[in-house]
């Protein structure tokens, strides 16, 4: 069986307040993301969504890719300390709920630094209770 393809927000009337995680895991459910504002990169990963909400963290989030780094993306982008840490405190802000079946409670995300060299607008490498992910919104392009 051939996996099935889901286009995020494909002709960007989707609104620009929305957050989510896409968690990888093995679904046969790929996720299409346009990134990097008008770099327009594409990015895919493979896995579930998780919808977020953070409206601040979002805030913060496109005040450092659309006006810092001008919406143009970061492709190979070093990363210097300050900048590495304004985004490292950006993501570890935001609430990711796990419920057990019983109980729910908010567990922070991490930045995925090991995955650093793929962070770009819209496109965030992270780390959820679930496993690793993509944190994603609207593209500012």
């Amino acid at each position: 069986m051939a996996p099935t393809f889901v286009l995020l927000d494909p002709d960007g009337t989707g609104g620009a307040r929305w957050l989510y995680v896409v968690v990888e895991a093995k679904t046969r459910v790929i996720y299409q993301q346009q990134y990097g504002g008008t770099a327009c990169r594409l990015g895919q990963t493979e896995g579930f969504v998780v919808p977020l909400s953070a409206p601040d963290e979002l805030d913060a989030l496109r005040e450092l890719f659309e006006k810092y780094f001008r919406g143009a993306g970061t492709w190979n982008h070093t990363w210097p300390d300050d900048e590495r840490d304004r985004l490292r405190r950006t993501i570890e802000s935001i609430r990711y709920w796990v419920c057990d079946g019983t109980t729910e409670e908010p567990h922070d995300l991490t930045l995925d630094e090991s995955r650093i060299h793929e962070a770009d607008e819209a496109w965030i490498p992270v780390i959820t209770p679930d496993g690793p992910g993509m944190l994603v919104w609207h593209n500012s392009d």
